[in-house]
C-alpha cells in the first residue's frame, strides 16, 4: 500500500551554530530549578536502600524447596495499596 510519494530530495544541511560570546559565558549560573515530585523523592530515597537481603532470598528458596512456604494475599494487597497511597502522597 502506498501512502505518499517516495520523492528522494536531498536535504539541505543545516549549518552550526556559534555561540556568542557575553558577559555570562564562562559563569557556573544555573539556568533552570528543578523540584522532584514527592513520588520521585521517594524513588530516589529508594535507591540508598540495598537491592534485596541476600540471606532472606535463600530463606524463601529453602521454604518454597520444602513447600513451607504460604502466601498471605490480604498482606499483599494491603502493602501494595499502602504503597500506592505513599507514591501518591496520600498517607
Amino acid at each position: 500500500m502506498k501512502i505518499g510519494s517516495l520523492d528522494t530530495k536531498p536535504v539541505a544541511s543545516v549549518a552550526p551554530v556559534e555561540r556568542k560570546s557575553g558577559p555570562a559565558q564562562g559563569k557556573d549560573e544555573p539556568s533552570a530549578q528543578v523540584a522532584l515530585s514527592p513520588a520521585a523523592s521517594l524513588l530516589a530515597g529508594a535507591q540508598a536502600e540495598p537491592a534485596f537481603d541476600a540471606e532472606k532470598v535463600q530463606r524463601i528458596a529453602q521454604a518454597i524447596r520444602e513447600g513451607r512456604f504460604v502466601v498471605n494475599a490480604d498482606v499483599i494487597a494491603d502493602k501494595l495499596i499502602q504503597n500506592a497511597q505513599e507514591l501518591l502522597g496520600r498517607n
